[in-house]
């Protein structure tokens, strides 16, 4: 979890790779609608994002259901949002925080290419980000480094959670 540019995408894909998990991009889920407003360069609401967050949560649901493990890239900014998918899990749920500077966020989403999300977005993302340092259940992880590394920070931390 964590701001446009932080590599959510990247990092959860291949935490996914490393633990043989299933990966689901959240991006993916957003309705047509959200996809607009954001190319738009138009912060998405609450109200634009609860059917979002509904069915990222429908697949969580369903993967604990069926006894299987799960890793989803998703914003997750406010608490609310990661309080509304940790009920709909029904289960363990965690969240690695991908954590980093404005001007390391920033220069990332300038130099990405054919993604909806344009670097005019950080700001409001920033303002909206809840930190969740120190929620039960989540790791934060900084990204100023090289994905292997980060995803190698992300499991050292989860194991600590994991067996806690």
């Amino acid at each position: 979890m964590g701001v446009s540019g932080s590599g959510k995408t990247s990092i959860a894909r291949a935490l996914a790779d490393r633990l043989s998990l299933r990966f689901l991009e959240g991006d993916q889920l957003h309705p047509a609608a959200n996809v607009e407003k954001m190319s738009r360069g138009i912060p998405l609401t609450d109200a634009d994002r609860w059917p979002w967050l509904a069915r990222i949560g429908d697949d969580l649901h369903a993967a604990a259901a069926a006894g299987e493990g799960i890793v989803v890239s998703c914003s997750a900014l406010k608490r609310a949002y990661r309080d509304r998918l940790r009920a709909a899990a029904g289960g363990d749920l965690n969240f690695v925080f991908l954590d980093g500077s404005r001007d390391v966020l920033l220069a990332r989403l300038q130099a990405r290419r054919n993604h909806f999300m344009p670097a005019d977005l950080l700001d409001s993302q920033l303002a909206t980000l809840e930190d969740p340092k120190g929620e039960c259940g989540v790791v934060s992880v900084d990204i100023d480094a090289p994905v292997e590394v980060v995803v190698d920070n992300s499991l050292k931390k989860l194991s600590a959670v994991w067996h806690a």
